[in-house]
């Protein structure tokens, strides 16, 4: 018999198996509205211009080889990443901020959560209800000494943020050291941000409690089009100097470079001294997991940020995708609303980002998906991005159907 005869099975990731099977649709109308990457106005994978224009110039340079980068990661990308998040004008605080290249968010995420769990040793990781599905995931594999909680962010009766309940757990329930994981921008898979006091408030409470922020950059760029816009509130709390917090940066969305996997993660300390510590604790457990990150993508977007024409085209294709998601929201609520489709769908027009939580029960998702060939995730979420001019219509009277032929059920 087999040593792992006895593993405990399990279930297929949702978002990846629904893939697979639309991969696998003959339907000549499906539509995917799963995926948490762009995609362009005929639902095809998008290669952004100003990424086409790195990867040339990359191309003609004779000196690039295959070498190792060193442990924390491209110099130009990691010190990029970092001007792009806590902005120009700080760069004389900047000794506070211990940086290192990942393997994309998910990297980012998880290097941040291992070395916390073996630093800070918190008692418990508060995270968003709902969240992203890795969130819970990356804490529940390290060593067990952490638990993992959910505070409240969503009411999906009338979906709001349920800001009142968030504050109320973390005042009441959250104690010193404990990780507090925040979304910094188009929140998935609500697409509800904080307001602006809102956040003031939360920092101000993570002051207080001595909480930790390790808040998740996925979407900086597709929330309002605004590089600057969709990273205040980092820089709100960096400015404030009173609170020490990480953040996990992502290239995925804002360059599209999904499989280059080139992510950044930041850890703000109170003093230049302890960033030094710092360092070489990231460093030597990246060490004992990956050595070093992957060069090329790396190398993409450091072209990008670093020629000021490139990066100007750069600007613009987010402001391109962000512009099209938005139109897509618009086009989907007007449509729903001539339809007369039962609920309320006014959210559409507010949420940011590219995803949004709908109100559809799984019976709903399921009856969508095997008559309608409409694909989504489980919970109700919808990539707005796969929604185009050729599909819209179809998807909201699919919507409207199933909802109308259900509502007594």
């Amino acid at each position: 018999m087999s040593r792992f005869q006895n593993i405990i099975d399990l279930p297929p990731d949702a978002a990846f198996s629904l893939v697979e099977a639309y991969a696998h649709d003959p339907f000549q109308q499906k539509v995917d509205l799963c995926p948490g990457f762009y995609r362009d106005e005929n639902a095809q994978p998008w290669i952004l211009p100003s990424v086409a224009r790195a990867k040339e110039l990359l191309h003609d340079d004779s000196t690039i080889n295959h070498e190792h980068l060193p442990l924390s990661g491209h110099p130009e990308l990691v010190s990029g990443a970092r001007r792009l998040v806590f902005g120009t004008e700080n760069v004389d605080v900047f000794d506070r901020i211990a940086s290192i290249q990942t393997i994309g968010g998910t990297g980012a995420n998880h290097l941040g959560a291992l070395f916390l769990s073996k630093t800070l040793q918190p008692a418990n990781v508060w995270i968003p209800n709902p969240s992203w599905i890795a969130h819970p995931q990356i804490w529940e594999q390290l060593d067990g000494s952490t638990s993992v909680h959910f505070y409240p962010y969503f009411d999906k009766k009338d979906h709001s943020l349920n800001f009142n309940g968030m504050i109320h757990t973390l005042q009441n329930e959250a104690s010193e050291n404990d990780v507090v994981v925040l979304h910094g921008c188009a929140h998935n898979p609500t697409g509800i941000d904080l307001a602006e006091a809102q956040w003031k408030e939360v920092g101000a409470i993570c002051a207080e409690k001595r909480l930790f922020p390790l808040i998740d950059l996925a979407y900086q760029g597709f929330a309002t089009g605004d590089l600057e816009n969709d990273a205040w509130p980092i820089r709100m709390l960096f400015k404030g100097g009173n609170v020490e917090f990480a953040v996990a940066q992502s290239f995925s969305k804002n360059f599209g470079l999904y499989g280059e996997r080139v992510g950044v993660l930041h850890l703000v300390t109170l003093s230049g001294e302890a960033k030094t510590k710092v360092i070489p604790q990231l460093e030597r457990l990246q060490r004992s997991e990956i050595t070093t990150a992957p060069s090329y993508g790396a190398r993409i977007i450091s072209s990008v940020l670093e020629d000021e024409d490139i990066r100007r085209q750069w600007q613009q294709d987010l402001l391109h995708m962000s512009g099209r998601m938005q139109a897509m929201r618009e086009r989907l609520y007007k449509l729903l609303a001539e339809l007369k489709t039962p609920g309320s769908w006014e959210h559409l027009l507010s949420e940011k980002g590219m995803f949004s939580l709908t109100s559809l029960s799984r019976q709903q998702v399921s009856i969508l998906r095997e008559k309608y060939h409409v694909y989504m995730l489980p919970s109700g979420r919808i990539s707005v991005t796969g929604l185009t001019e050729f599909n819209v219509e179809y998807v909201a009277q699919s919507f409207d159907s199933v909802i109308k032929k259900t509502a007594s059920l």
